[in-house]
């Protein structure tokens, strides 16, 4: 959290791009919903030609949540008093009024979609860079993944970053995720992070488990004969700013040459998640779990899916009451491991972006005199 020349705080980053919703999301409520990130309540909806805008969900007349109005075509109507808004935000309609203010508007945000992800960006329009997105690729390759049928989506009690440490330190698997994800707590002693690479936007890691069994949620999907094998399972993970978890798990018969890299004797996982801040202590967490292998087989994807809900549910718990006693404990100082070696990078990174921000476009607090409360 860095403070500004006046004070005032900036809590996130917003020249990056930030996970908004699924497009399923937003076909599932009429074309159009709300959403908090980073504090700002926007609306979100899908245009007549299929293309999607974001818009402060604050109507500029009596502030009326716009993500209740209607959609119209590419714009979107407020239904207090009728108010008509097109994509950039400005008002085109007043009901019973000709002359239309420059000033009636509200503001709108970059936002496009990848893989199947709306992306939003909270910062300088200007900057904006599609391109600059992490396109997970295997949400746009069914011939070579299968996932969900929708991504899905969860809500946190507690700050993103709180979930970003957690997935920054696989250790945790073997004592949170036993009986679900982990298989044992000889992977937190077995297993080490390697090949760490930090960047300026993230870092990425494996962690090789080798002569291991099967993990309870890869057990439930393989053939009965290949439950006693010994596999050499690997994880390689990528975290990037602002909260973007990518993963690519191979499960290998014991002994597999990573040299040689040969994967047809592999079952492989990718895994998707994606953590946004909906304010400094509660969290979107969208998410999706791929699988390689037996792509026409429904059950293996609807199997991972409540595996990894029953993991993901087992981090909830923790990390909603770490919140919880942070809260309580402001003064708390933390101890660092070894093990913390990839988050401190992360959080290095994220301050530093941080007071670039604030020392090129420092905060103001103006006070509003117009205020109707």
């Amino acid at each position: 959290m860095t403070d500004t020349l006046n004070g005032h705080k900036r809590y996130f980053v917003e020249n990056t791009w930030y996970a908004a919703a699924w497009e399923t999301e937003l076909d599932d409520n009429d074309g159009r919903m709300a959403r908090t990130i980073c504090e700002t309540p926007l609306v979100l909806y899908k245009t007549e030609n299929q293309g999607y805008v974001a818009l402060d969900d604050r109507c500029c007349h009596r502030a009326a949540p716009l993500s209740i109005g209607r959609v119209e075509g590419n714009c979107i109507r407020c239904m207090y008093h009728g108010l008509l808004y097109d994509p950039s935000g400005k008002v085109t309609e007043i009901p019973g009024q000709s002359n239309i203010p420059s000033s009636m508007k509200v503001r709108s945000y970059p936002l496009c979609s990848k893989g199947g992800m709306l992306w939003i960006w909270m910062g300088d329009p200007e900057l904006a860079n599609e391109d600059d997105i992490y396109h997970f690729e295997p949400l746009s390759q069914p011939d070579k993944w299968r996932g969900f049928d929708k991504g899905d989506y969860l809500h946190y009690d507690a700050n993103w970053l709180l979930i970003v440490d957690n997935l920054s330190d696989f250790s945790h698997v073997a004592f949170v995720h036993t009986n679900t994800l982990g298989g044992s707590e000889d992977y937190a002693y077995n297993t080490i992070p390697e090949n760490i690479e930090k960047m300026d936007n993230g870092f990425s890691m494996e962690r090789w488990d080798k002569g291991s069994k099967a993990a309870p949620f890869h057990a439930k999907v393989i053939p009965q004969d290949e439950l006693d094998n010994p596999l050499d399972r690997c994880n390689i993970t990528s975290m990037y700013i602002p909260g973007i978890f990518l993963m690519e798990t191979i499960f290998a018969p014991a002994g597999w040459d990573a040299e040689k890299n040969d994967r047809s004797l592999c079952r492989e996982y990718r895994n998707c998640q994606f953590m946004t801040p909906e304010t400094r202590n509660k969290t979107h967490f969208f998410w999706d779990y791929l699988h390689g292998f037996d792509l026409d087989n429904p059950d293996i994807s609807k199997s991972l899916k409540a595996s990894l809900l029953e993991g993901f549910m087992e981090d909830k718990l923790f990390i909603e009451e770490q919140q919880k006693l942070l809260e309580e404990s402001p003064d708390f100082v933390p101890r660092f491991i070894e093990a913390d070696e990839a988050f401190a990078h992360f959080r290095r990174i994220w301050d530093h972006r941080l007071r670039a921000e604030n020392e090129a476009n420092p905060l103001v607090q103006k006070e509003n005199k117009k205020r109707i409360l």
